[in-house]
């Protein structure tokens, strides 16, 4: 699924960027880690705990797993800590 078919974002967020995670996930923490690094603003979306409830994540990224992105500046939106963090790196400066 593209960034424009994700779920409208709420009109007090200026962050182009969204993060799919879970409370107290080491993965999901990874990600935060780096957005914050980077210095990129981004909204929180906290998903359901139970994996079969994450329709939401799954509509976006074609899979429950999180932490999961949806970037509305590139159109980008996608899951695995790894690779979000190497998308970033790669997108935003990082480069490490």
């Amino acid at each position: 699924m593209s960034a424009a078919e994700a779920p409208p974002r709420p009109p007090h967020s200026d962050a182009h960027i969204t993060l799919y995670r879970l409370q107290a996930c080491p993965f999901c923490e990874r990600v935060v880690r780096r957005l914050d690094e980077l210095g990129l603003e981004y909204q929180s979306r906290f998903v359901e705990p139970m994996h079969g409830d994450r329709d939401a994540v799954k509509r976006i990224v074609g899979a429950r797993t999180v932490p999961a992105i949806v970037d509305d500046e590139t159109g980008v939106a996608m899951a695995e800590s790894a690779n979000i963090v190497d998308y970033l790196d790669a997108t935003y400066g990082g480069g490490e």
